[in-house]
């Protein structure tokens, strides 16, 4: 939000992680994530992550290429904390970096990064892309420590993990969605409160966007492995324009809200 309390357009980007996945499955060149990457942004996406693994599970080197080259867009590059991801960051030059925790067993993203516990390790990373001109922004759980820290580590934003909230949806855990919403609630509201701009994200489909999308603080939604997996169904264009239209229904339910 605002000073004034006008509350924020909400930004959709997209990751094509999961495409090069399917790729990859295979190898060759089919699907091309970059395509994908096209097609999300005319059906409303307002920029395109991708996450460079260390140990290239889906998306490539030459992925980032040609996504930097190709896209008129911004491009959010999520990466481990390394020497070598800070080198191709560096080198790229994306719009934004999203720092993220990374396991080589882990299938997906399993939580926030902790950087509480590592804000002299992490605080060299960001002062040097910073310095190179790009956004940083840190993957944490909506906790207050963790907020702290961003913001002591010079962070531009943050991005809440939203995947234990999913995961109570997805399990019907009503008490358990009830009490994580209020956290991501909460954690927005105090990152806002320091400076931060907010961003959300993981495991969000159709039916748990809307509530995340109606937190005023939040100005930015990634999503990706739902998306392309509905893709298989009924087209990217389709899944991205449908959950353009799910978000902006929800912020525009705010805004009517705080209007009345």
């Amino acid at each position: 939000m605002t000073d004034a309390g006008a509350i924020l357009p909400l930004r959709l980007g997209v990751n094509i992680d999961h495409v090069a996945t399917i790729r990859n499955a295979r190898g060759g060149d089919h699907p091309d994530p970059l395509r994908a990457a096209k097609l999300a942004v005319e059906a409303g996406a307002d920029g395109i992550t991708a996450h460079l693994r260390e140990d290239r599970r889906h998306i490539g080197d030459k992925d980032i290429s040609a996504l930097k080259s190709e896209l008129d867009c911004p491009l959010n590059l999520e990466m481990a904390a390394t020497a070598e991801m800070l080198d191709i960051a560096l080198d790229h030059r994306p719009h934004a970096c999203c720092i993220v925790p990374e396991k080589r067993s882990e299938l997906t993203t399993e939580g926030g990064l902790d950087v509480a516990g590592q804000v002299s390790d992490i605080k060299p990373y960001i002062d040097q892309l910073r310095a190179a001109g790009i956004r940083v922004s840190l993957f944490i759980d909506p906790d207050a420590h963790q907020i702290e820290a961003a913001k002591a580590c010079d962070a531009d934003v943050i991005e809440i993990h939203t995947g234990t909230y999913c995961e109570a949806a997805f399990t019907r855990d009503e008490a358990g969605l009830e009490r994580e919403l209020g956290r991501i609630e909460q954690g927005a509201a105090l990152a806002a409160q320091a400076g931060l701009e907010v961003h959300a994200g993981h495991g969000l489909t159709y039916d748990t966007t809307g509530p995340v999308a109606s937190i005023p603080e939040i100005v930015e939604l990634n999503i990706g492995h739902f998306l392309v997996g509905e893709a298989i169904f009924s087209g990217l264009d389709s899944s991205v324009r449908r959950m353009r239209g799910l978000m902006d229904k929800a912020r525009a339910n705010v805004s009517g809200a705080r209007s009345a």
